[in-house]
């Protein structure tokens, strides 16, 4: 089985590290560093590191692909990118000593209806060769939540796994495409409810109404919290142990593809949900995805805690 990863918006994302961030005033930054991102790139970077061949797909700047290409042959991850003229845009990540993140995004090349055209074509093509469609990050100027939604639904009508991994209105009209997984957060699945979510319960009885509604799993990340696993095979909790951030910028990328590499190698949910949060972990105490040494990842496996959630409401 194989994985296309579509970012519809990936950047060139320049990450600085400093200690404390003073607006107003001349910072000095610790580190920086300057490499080619975005959330379907960073989920195809991490499954390359998993021992699997992804393909990765999207809308990429003419001029300043070089990066990506780069990234592209270092990891074995197929390009089926589609270039438009201009520059893929560059974005900032400032992370502070205390794990906090501010983030400076730019709004990305403005894609053209005959550019979606050619992007869906693309999609088209290659829709044989593929199992699973992982949709994640934003959406450029001129692509609209509703031609996001359509594009699911293509997918997902010639039978197609398709994950979705955004945010706003990319999130809201996604899941009326009826996505097999969603990854909000926990701020993002407040905005889909329209209310805080403050207990377990509420968070078991919004993840339920999103199942009833055709989306089986619904993956919810709680930062130092933990992640939830809502399945129609269980419901589960990982907890995570303390750990230094170092910046939180491609956790959740990492932690969806840990879970769809768990997919396809047939690992029971527990065991894939252990793994996938221990990818996320090693996220946020690097600048980057991706594993940087074996030893501590096996180290963040055996101390993460994964424990049921036993939802009352489903039997209500």
């Amino acid at each position: 089985m194989s994985v296309l990863t579509l970012t519809l918006n990936p950047a060139l994302d320049l990450t600085v590290s400093l200690e404390q961030l003073k607006a107003g005033h001349v910072n000095l930054a610790g580190a920086g560093h300057l490499g080619a991102a975005g959330k379907g790139i960073n989920v195809a970077r991490v499954l390359a590191d998993l021992g699997h061949s992804p393909h990765a797909s999207g809308f990429l700047g003419l001029n300043n692909d070089a990066s990506f290409r780069a990234l592209f042959d270092r990891h074995g991850i197929g390009d089926d990118f589609v270039r438009l003229p201009g520059d893929t845009r560059v974005n900032v990540k400032i992370s502070e000593g205390d794990g906090r993140v501010t983030d400076i995004n730019l709004p990305g090349l403005r894609v053209g209806k005959g550019d979606w055209t050619r992007l869906l074509a693309r999609l088209e093509s290659l829709s044989g060769s593929f199992d699973y469609l992982v949709v994640a990050g934003s959406l450029p100027p001129g692509v609209s939540p509703a031609q996001l939604e359509g594009m699911i639904e293509m997918w997902r009508e010639r039978g197609k796994t398709v994950w979705l991994d955004a945010s706003g209105e990319a999130l809201k009209a996604g899941i009326r495409g009826l996505p097999a997984l969603i990854k909000p957060n926990l701020e993002e699945l407040e905005g889909l409810a329209g209310r805080i979510i403050d207990t377990d319960e509420a968070l078991a009885g919004c993840a339920r109404q999103l199942q009833q509604r055709g989306i089986h799993q619904v993956v919810v990340s709680a930062g130092a919290e933990g992640v939830y696993w809502f399945s129609p095979n269980g419901h589960w909790r990982a907890r995570v142990p303390k750990v230094k951030v170092i910046s939180t910028v491609g956790a959740g990328d990492s932690l969806v593809a840990g879970l769809c590499a768990g997919m396809l190698e047939g690992l029971s949910e527990p065991d894939n949900l252990r793994r996938a949060v221990a990818l996320s972990l090693m996220a946020v105490t690097q600048i980057g995805v991706g594993i940087y040494c074996q030893k501590t990842f096996a180290a963040f496996q055996r101390d993460i805690h994964i424990e049921p959630i036993h939802d009352r409401g489903a039997t209500a």
